[in-house]
């Protein structure tokens, strides 16, 4: 299965190098299906009509005192995943968490520019990259992107996906920005999802998703797949890491996507220490770009990155870490609380994979 999944996202991949359009996976009964179950899941998928917190800011406040250091400018972009949707707190979307995580971990603040927008496709990242680039003084240092789901539900072509993505990750490492996308969740995770659809929802994930690694890697951005690291807890806690509608993660939900995105984050700037010789009890190499995209695509919070010469990709499984929260904000102007610390009040680094 992996191997196919590695031939398929090259493919899109390909495609969408070479200016093509939809790499077709479905045939058309098969399609008929999906849109017949697409329809009777939306008669049961609760309603998102809130916008998301706004949780632009600065983090870390703290540290300016202590060190005088100038803040980290962290950019999100992406869909209503990146945006946070189906939280009610600043303190509780994945921007805030990252941003918290990001200034404990560098010891110095961290502003917050989150540009994203619910139901957004990869289409609008374009406008995206524009707005977070807009201020020539204020380039990000990092960007983080989080999109694709919308991409599967509303049929756009996954070479043209793949390539409005890839764009993006040119445009702002051109600008000097490193770049972290959270790859397609698998949408096959979705509680009132049933079969087939949960099926072709997860297949189809996992192919965009795969394609996504592949493309950012060779644009010169890191992936953290999203996809599994959701997938058994979500199915496992529906309860928990559901939010009310039924669709976007709770607190907890974001809380667990956001801490597999950090270590990633950090080591993209260089706060990671790590030795980065991949482990081979810990499932972690150094294969062609689609294999490790493809096995990145099945297991949740995998990192991908390049490997340091040829057509070649790191795959890793970074280790949680113990991280000091104190000083650090949860949100702008939300007090003490900490979304994501351990018993003992420091910041845990989540990674998946063995420890």
């Amino acid at each position: 299965m992996s191997m196919s999944r590695a031939r398929a996202a090259r493919r899109i991949a390909a495609a969408a190098a070479y200016g093509g359009g939809g790499v077709g996976l479905l045939g058309g009964a098969a399609f008929g299906v999906l849109l017949t179950e697409v329809a009777l899941a939306r008669r049961v998928v609760g309603g998102a009509g809130d916008a998301p917190p706004h949780a632009d800011g600065r983090y870390g406040s703290a540290f300016v005192h202590r060190l005088g250091r100038e803040p980290l400018l962290l950019g999100v972009l992406g869909d209503s995943t990146a945006a946070g949707q189906g939280v009610h707190r600043p303190r509780q979307t994945p921007g805030a968490l990252l941003a918290t995580g990001l200034a404990a971990v560098a010891e110095r603040p961290v502003v917050l520019h989150n540009v994203a927008l619910s139901g957004a496709q990869s289409y609008d990242l374009e406008r995206q990259v524009t707005q977070i680039l807009s201020d020539p003084e204020r380039k990000p240092d990092v960007c983080v992107i989080m999109i694709g789901a919308n991409d599967v539900t509303h049929r756009v072509p996954f070479a043209r996906s793949v390539r409005l993505l890839a764009d993006a990750v040119h445009r702002l490492r051109d600008a000097g920005c490193e770049v972290v996308v959270g790859t397609c969740p698998d949408l096959g995770t979705i509680e009132p999802v049933y079969q087939p659809l949960r099926w072709l929802a997860r297949r189809l994930s996992r192919h965009l998703a795969a394609a996504q690694t592949i493309a950012v890697v060779e644009a010169g951005g890191r992936t953290v797949s999203l996809g599994d690291l959701l997938g058994p807890e979500f199915a496992a806690n529906p309860r928990e890491l559901f939010g009310p509608d039924n669709y976007h993660p709770s607190a907890e939900g974001y809380a667990t996507a956001a801490m597999a995105v950090l270590p990633t984050l950090c080591a993209a700037l260089g706060l990671w220490p790590e030795d980065e010789r991949p482990d081979a009890a810990r499932r972690e190499g150094i294969l062609p770009v689609d294999r490790a995209a493809a096995a990145a695509a099945a297991e949740g919070g995998t990192e991908v990155t390049a490997a340091a010469r040829g057509p070649w990709a790191l795959l890793k499984h970074r280790k949680r870490r113990r991280v000091p929260a104190s000083g650090v904000e949860a949100g702008p102007s939300a007090g003490r609380g900490r979304g994501g610390t351990g018993p003992s009040g420091d910041w845990i680094i989540y990674g998946n994979g063995p420890r």
